[in-house]
């Protein structure tokens, strides 16, 4: 089989396995967190949890990313990317052990978000500078699978990170203090996993380097405008294109997932365990359908290209969510959630691709910076979306066809510019 061939080749790369080991125990910690904050926000038997609740507690979280990210790309541009996964994942097992310690006693809801944000804030340095590195540990030809492996086993790391956290939570103690402590020990182990990288090995090139930090900062308005000026170029129109569609995927992901969360919540269980445990088992058939997008996309995206494959994702969204979803009912809910899983990742790892062929080094890290920041933006703009729409039990047609309608929108309009793109290479060829 060639995706398993050509994954034997790539694990052969041995900063590829090194750089890879930083992602799993970075995203692995990142799982568990995340699961630890879901079930203090969201299922905690003595929080009545609402989707304005969700909505007001992503964007806590999620909207001050628009002003950190794009300093978070400036830095990445700058700074040795591998000592970026050395003091981040430092920090963050440092912070994130204060955030078991504020659960334990009680504090007020908002200095619990402070120090969550904190742990998050720093999560835009290290996916950023992961993502900004893959060039540097693989050859361009086996650059599409390297996207296809890298960040869907991250997600699957994530994954299982959250399902560590159910272990934790609902077997070993009824603590989300204890899921989060687990949550640190991860984020240590992805400090020292750095170690075994060479400091200069991921970039960026000497002369671009920039130890301190007020000269680093001093130039962020010109780097940002230089960046996008450089996305913007007609020689990289087809990377804005797909970062413009897949941020708009992610919105429409976004809306979902709110939903999920309140079905889980309440329609599905009166029980906050049992709606915990079928979130689980929800983000469990969501990362199967991670992994097939990760053995499906290089064959789907090197037959048909990236850009048409970003197209079939969001066309095959918009004809099965609705289809799955309407009924309410636990069992199409889980296929939905693998099918929209498939979907999601495979559109984003053709995007990751295609930014990555068409932008220089670097600019890299200031790109997917405001990658990162576009989403956080989606999503958060969808929950509120959702929030407002949503009734408590979180049961609504209005939303599973709005964002069927959504989904086909994305699949005509990349198509459309997929045509004019053909008809252009036929145009200079002849």
């Amino acid at each position: 089989m060639s995706v398993v061939r050509d994954l034997r080749v790539l694990l052969r790369f041995r900063n590829f396995r090194r750089l890879l080991a930083v992602r799993l125990l970075s995203q692995g910690a990142d799982g568990v967190y995340q699961i630890a904050l879901a079930a203090y926000v969201v299922f905690s038997p003595e929080k009545q949890t609402s989707a304005a609740a969700i909505a007001s507690a992503m964007a806590v979280l999620l909207l001050p990313y628009s002003l950190v990210g794009p300093f978070a790309g400036v830095l990445l541009d700058r700074w040795r990317r591998r000592q970026v996964f050395l003091y981040g994942n430092l920090l963050r097992a440092l912070m994130a052990s204060a955030t078991a310690v504020l659960i334990l006693t009680h504090v007020p809801d908002w200095l619990f978000y402070a120090s969550a944000l904190c742990v998050t804030a720093v999560n835009r340095f290290v996916l950023a500078g992961l993502s900004a590195a893959l060039p540097r540990v693989v050859d361009e030809e086996r650059l599409v699978m390297a996207n296809s492996l890298s960040p869907t086993a991250g997600t699957l790391a994530a994954t299982v990170g959250g399902g560590l956290a159910f272990v934790v939570r609902l077997v070993v103690a009824d603590s989300d203090a204890a899921v989060v402590l687990l949550g640190a020990l991860l984020y240590l182990c992805g400090a020292f996993a750095s170690l075994r990288l060479a400091p200069g090995l991921l970039g960026p090139d000497q002369e671009l380097v920039q130890p301190r930090l007020r000269t680093a900062l001093a130039g962020t308005a010109r780097d940002l405008t230089a960046a996008v000026r450089h996305l913007t170029a007609p020689a990289r129109r087809e990377a804005a294109w797909a970062l413009l569609t897949m941020t708009l995927m992610r919105f429409c992901y976004g809306a979902l997932l709110v939903m999920l969360l309140m079905l889980c919540r309440y329609a599905f269980s009166s029980d906050t365990d049992d709606g915990l445990r079928l979130l689980g088992l929800a983000l469990g058939t969501s990362a199967a359908g991670f992994f097939a997008a990760a053995v499906v996309t290089p064959w789907a995206a090197g037959r048909l290209g990236p850009g048409r494959w970003i197209v079939v994702c969001a066309a095959s969204a918009a004809v099965l969510e609705p289809a799955l979803g309407l009924p309410f009912a636990v069992g199409p809910m889980l296929v939905a959630t693998f099918v929209l899983g498939l979907t999601t990742q495979g559109a984003k790892i053709a995007t990751d691709t295609i930014v990555q062929s068409r932008v220089d080094d670097g600019f890299r890290g200031r790109i997917f910076s405001v990658y990162d920041v576009l989403f956080n933006i989606a999503f958060v703009g969808a929950a509120a979306v959702a929030a407002l729409m949503l009734p408590p039990d979180g049961r609504s047609t209005t939303v599973v066809v709005a964002v069927a309608v959504g989904y086909g929108a994305i699949a005509a309009t990349m198509a459309r510019f997929e045509h004019r793109k053909c008809h252009m290479k036929a145009t200079e060829s002849t």
